[in-house]
C-alpha cells in the first residue's frame, strides 16, 4: 500500500514559511520549546468558524482570514505523520511521533493548555474530498492521543482545511501539503 508522507516542517512563530518545509528532527524537547511560547492570553478561537473560514477563503492566506489571522499569531509546530493512502489509518512508524506529542502535552510546561490539531492535504482529489479527508484524520489525531496517550480530549480541537492553506510558493499539488499542524490555544480551562 502506498503510503502518504506529511512532511515535517519545524516550528514557526506566526506563518509558514518555504524554508519550514524542510524536514526536520522531531523531539519531545523541540515540541514543548516550539508549543510553550505563548506569550500573554491568546486570543479565543472558534473552532467552528475556522472551518467554515476555510471552506469559504479558498486561495486567500490565513493572514487574510479574520480568525485564522488570530490563530496564526499562536504558537504552532507542523509534524510529520504517516497515513495510508487517501485513508485515516495512521501507520505504526508515526506512533513514535505521537507519542512524543502526547509526552510533550502531558509536561509540565504545556499541561495547562489546550490545543488545535489541523489536518491539511495537497490538491490531489476533490476539494470536497480533501476537506473530508483532512477533518478525518485530524480528528483521528485528536482520538489517538486522548485514547492511547491519555492526552484529556478536552484539550485538543480538530479542523480539517483540505487543501486551502498550501505552504506559501510550493505547488498546492506538493506532497509536503499534507501536513498536520499544532496549535496552542492558550489556558484549558474545565467546563463548570
Amino acid at each position: 500500500m502506498k503510503m502518504r508522507k506529511i512532511a515535517l516542517a519545524g516550528f514557526a512563530a506566526a506563518f509558514l514559511l518555504p524554508a519550514l518545509a524542510l524536514a526536520q528532527q522531531v523531539s519531545e524537547q523541540r515540541i514543548i520549546n516550539g508549543l510553550a511560547k505563548l506569550q500573554g492570553a491568546a486570543p479565543i478561537v472558534d473552532v467552528e468558524l475556522l472551518r467554515q473560514e476555510a471552506m469559504n477563503g479558498s486561495g486567500k492566506e490565513m493572514s487574510g482570514l479574520p480568525n485564522w489571522s488570530k490563530v496564526a499569531r499562536l504558537p504552532q509546530m507542523v509534524v510529520e505523520i504517516a497515513f495510508a493512502n487517501d485513508s485515516v489509518a495512521i501507520e505504526p512508524e508515526s506512533y513514535r511521533t505521537l507519542g512524543m506529542i502526547a509526552d510533550a502535552l502531558h509536561h509540565p510546561n504545556l499541561w495547562a493548555y489546550k490545543f488545535l490539531v489541523v489536518g491539511h492535504t495537497s490538491s490531489t482529489g476533490s476539494d470536497q474530498h480533501n476537506l473530508d479527508l483532512s477533518q478525518q484524520r485530524a480528528e483521528a489525531i485528536k482520538e489517538i492521543l486522548s485514547t492511547t496517550f491519555a492526552v484529556d480530549a478536552g484539550r485538543l480541537y480538530a479542523v480539517g482545511v483540505g487543501e486551502y492553506f498550501p505552504i506559501e510558493g510550493s505547488k498546492s499539488e506538493a506532497a509536503n501539503n499534507r501536513r498536520v499542524q499544532l496549535y496552542n490555544l492558550g489556558v484549558f480551562t474545565k467546563k463548570p
